[in-house]
C-alpha cells in the first residue's frame, strides 16, 4: 500500500455541508453516478423519477437512464453528453451535500473550472476499459490547482471488464504515480458500477474482493472544509448600508458594512483593520436582518458596525488586525485560460478579486504546463484550456493571501473589458 492510500481523511468526521464535484473524461459515467447516488439514497421525488422513466422509454431504453437527472439540456439528451455544470442537492441522516456534475469534453473545461472552484472533494471517474486519459490528467491537475483537498478516484464500468481486480489494480497504480507528480496527498480509490449501483451506496454482490468503504461511506466521513485548519478573518465589503429615514434617529446614524465572511470568524469587540487605508478599529456590532449576533463565521452574510466613523467602500476589505493579507500591485499566479480568444500580451484586462476590481496588464508568462508530462514549456500567448504561470501588473492594489492558504482571497478572475466576458481564472502563488 502506498503512502498516498494510507493517508486518512480524518479520524473524526465533521458532518457539515459537503460540496463535491464529479469530473473526468467523456462518457466515464459522471451523470449516471450522480443519478445512482440520488436514486439509491432515495432522494429523488416520485414525479421526477416518473419523468425520467418516460424519457428513457421514449428513447427505447430497457432501463431507467439515471443520467437524465443532471443532463437536463436538450442538446445534452440528444448527444448523451454533459455540456454545462449541473448542481443537485441532497441529504442523508449524516450530512447535506451539494453536487456539481462537470462536463468531460475538452471544449467545456472552463465549465469544469467553475464547478471545481467551490468543491471540497472531487470524484474523478475513470472508465475501467480505457484507463487514464488526457482529460483525467487535466481535471486532476485543475483539482490540485484549485486546492480541492480530497480526491476520490472512482474506477467505473467495472461490469464491462468482468469486475476484474487486476484491471482495478493497474489503473490505481497508474494514477498513484501521476498523483505523486502532482503532489496530491489525499487520494482514495474505489471500484464502482454506476449503472448497476455496485459500491456506490450499497456494496452489491459483484466486487466482493474490494474491502474498502463504499463511495457514500467515504463522502459521509470527509471533514467539513472550514473545520480542517484555523483560518484568517477576511471580509470583503459588498455594500455600505445607510438607511434613508430622517424620522428615525437610530437609523439616521446607522452605517453598516455588508458582505460575506469569506474565511475565519469575527466577534463583537475584536480588533480589525480596514484596507486599503490600514486604519484599525473594533467591531461594535454584528447584525443579520436587524438582529445582533455575538459571532459571525465563514460563509455567513452579515452586516458589521464599527466603533469609529471610517471611509469604507465596496471593494475594501475588513480583516483581523493580527493577520493582515499582502497588499500588492503585482501578482504571480497559476492561470487557467478559459476563452476561445487567445491571451493578448499587450491588451488591458480587468481583474476581479473578491469585491474589488482593477485594470491589469500582463507582465509575463513564465511557462505553460503540459498536463500529460507535467513539463514546463516556454510560451508567449495562451489559448483555451492552457494552464500557465503568469504575472500581472495592476492599476489598483488588491489584498491577497496565497491560494494555498485561502481559496477565497487567493483567487481571481480575468475579464475582457471589451466584451465583459470572463476569460481566465487565476490562483495566486
Amino acid at each position: 500500500m502506498s503512502a498516498i492510500e494510507k493517508i486518512p481523511f480524518g479520524a473524526v468526521a465533521d458532518h457539515g455541508l459537503l460540496r463535491f464535484l464529479t469530473c473526468g473524461s467523456v462518457d466515464d459515467g459522471k451523470s449516471t453516478l450522480i443519478g445512482r447516488l440520488l436514486f439509491d439514497t432515495k432522494t429523488i421525488l416520485v414525479d421526477t423519477l416518473q419523468a425520467i422513466q418516460r424519457s428513457s422509454a421514449r428513447r427505447g431504453l430497457e432501463i431507467v437512464d439515471l443520467s437524465l437527472l443532471t443532463d437536463g439540456l436538450q442538446a445534452e439528451r440528444e448527444q448523451g453528453i454533459t455540456i454545462d455544470v449541473a448542481y443537485r442537492y441532497f441529504s442523508t441522516g449524516t450530512r447535506k451535500y451539494i453536487i456539481a456534475d462537470a462536463p468531460g469534453h475538452e471544449q467545456y473545461t472552463r465549465n469544469m473550472v467553475t464547478g471545481a472552484s467551490t468543491a471540497d472533494l472531487a470524484i474523478i471517474l475513470i472508465d475501467a476499459r480505457k484507463g487514464m486519459l488526457t482529460q483525467t490528467r487535466r481535471h486532476s491537475y485543475i483539482a490540485q490547482l484549485l486546492g480541492i483537498p480530497h480526491i476520490v478516484v472512482a474506477i467505473n464500468k467495472m461490469d464491462l471488464v468482468g469486475h476484474s481486480r487486476q484491471t482495478f489494480g493497474q489503473i490505481r497504480d497508474d494514477y498513484r504515480g501521476f498523483a505523486r507528480q502532482l503532489g496530491l496527498a489525499d487520494v482514495r480509490f474505489v471500484p464502482i458500477s454506476a449503472l448497476h449501483g455496485d459500491m456506490i451506496v450499497d456494496r452489491g454482490e459483484n466486487l466482493d474482493w474490494y474491502e474498502g468503504p463504499t463511495l457514500l461511506e467515504i463522502l459521509e466521513s470527509v471533514p467539513a472544509i472550514h473545520g480542517e485548519h484555523v483560518e484568517k478573518f477576511r471580509f470583503p465589503v459588498q455594500y455600505v448600508c445607510r438607511p434613508q429615514d430622517s424620522t428615525n434617529r437610530e437609523l439616521h446614524d446607522f452605517r453598516g458594512f455588508m458582505g460575506r465572511v469569506e474565511s475565519g470568524e469575527i466577534r463583537v469587540g475584536d480588533s480589525v483593520t480596514v484596507l486599503p487605508s490600514g486604519i484599525e478599529t473594533r467591531v461594535r456590532d454584528i447584525q443579520v436582518c436587524g438582529e445582533s449576533l455575538p459571532l459571525a463565521i465563514a460563509e455567513q452574510s452579515v452586516t458589521l458596525l464599527l466603533e469609529d466613523e471610517l471611509d469604507v467602500s465596496r471593494g475594501d476589505m475588513i480583516v483581523g488586525s493580527a493577520e493582515l493579507p499582502e497588499v500588492n500591485r503585482q501578482i504571480d499566479a497559476m492561470l487557467c485560460w478559459l476563452s476561445e480568444t487567445p491571451l493578448e500580451p499587450r491588451r488591458r484586462y480587468l481583474i476581479r478579486h473578491t469585491t474589488r476590481e482593477s485594470k491589469a496588464m500582463l507582465a509575463g508568462v513564465a511557462y505553460r504546463v503540459d498536463v500529460n508530462t507535467m513539463a514546463q514549456q516556454a510560451a508567449e500567448r495562451l489559448v483555451m484550456n492552457d494552464i500557465a504561470r503568469v504575472s500581472f501588473k495592476l492599476a489598483q492594489p488588491i489584498f491577497v493571501d496565497p491560494y494555498a492558504e485561502s481559496r477565497s482571497t487567493g483567487a481571481f478572475i480575468v475579464i475582457d473589458e471589451s466584451s465583459n466576458n470572463t476569460v481566465a481564472a487565476g490562483m495566486i502563488l
